[in-house]
């Protein structure tokens, strides 16, 4: 399973590159706001400081609603960096756009997927990657690991290449279970990926190695 993580932070992006396991990035226009990046001009560079952090693919988001507008705004973006994958919204227009990025070599990220049904339509218009949001789904009380269960049986039913891209990720057990299930990516903050490396009896098993060595010398 390939580890994003969601963020426009390019300290926290350097720390989990450094980290040697980070696959890409996404963001959007709340995470770009929480950073103070705003302006087009300002946001559009941005992107190009994150690609040059990061090994893999990294989302930029789309802020148009209309087919033309979506057109116009992706090529603007993919013509940034060849890391980057155009970010559309899942709507009929978004769909549209998706089908025509498709079929002029242009990567998308269909996101605000929220439906195994909204997932076979992003899929059938080729999209790269399709964003199901497990943790805004969790809130509502509707349980967002089953949403990716049901995409994933659906793409492997067909053959869909399409990557399954659990967004929304809240902690170290949505990672886990993305895992079991079969998702190709988890996006989510870097404490979500750090905590796989925490577990009591490690901190405790290195505590004594330390102090037995500490007893020979």
């Amino acid at each position: 399973m390939k580890f994003f993580i969601d963020t426009a932070n390019l300290d926290q992006i350097r720390e989990a590159q450094d980290l040697g396991v980070l696959d890409g990035v996404t963001t959007n226009p709340s995470l770009m706001a929480k950073e103070g990046i705003t302006g087009r001009n300002n946001i559009l560079k941005h992107y190009v400081d994150i690609c040059n952090i990061v090994d893999g693919d990294v989302s930029a988001e789309v802020i148009a609603t209309d087919f033309d507008g979506m057109v116009k705004e992706g090529e603007q973006l993919a013509e940034l960096h060849e890391q980057i994958v155009v970010k559309i919204p899942m709507i009929k227009e978004g769909i549209k756009a998706i089908k025509y990025f498709s079929d002029n070599g242009i990567r998308t990220n269909c996101t605000l997927v929220f439906s195994a049904g909204q997932a076979l339509l992003a899929a059938k218009a080729g999209a790269t990657y399709v964003s199901p949001f497990i943790g805004r789904l969790d809130d509502i009380s509707t349980d967002g690991l089953n949403l990716i269960a049901e995409i994933r049986l659906i793409y492997d039913n067909y053959g869909f290449e399409t990557q399954i891209l659990a967004a929304s990720v809240r902690h170290t057990m949505h990672v886990l279970e993305c895992a079991k299930i079969g998702s190709d990516v988890m996006t989510g903050p870097l404490s979500s990926i750090e905590g796989l490396l925490k577990h009591p009896l490690t901190d405790i098993g290195l505590e004594k190695f330390l102090a037995d060595y500490k007893k020979g010398n």
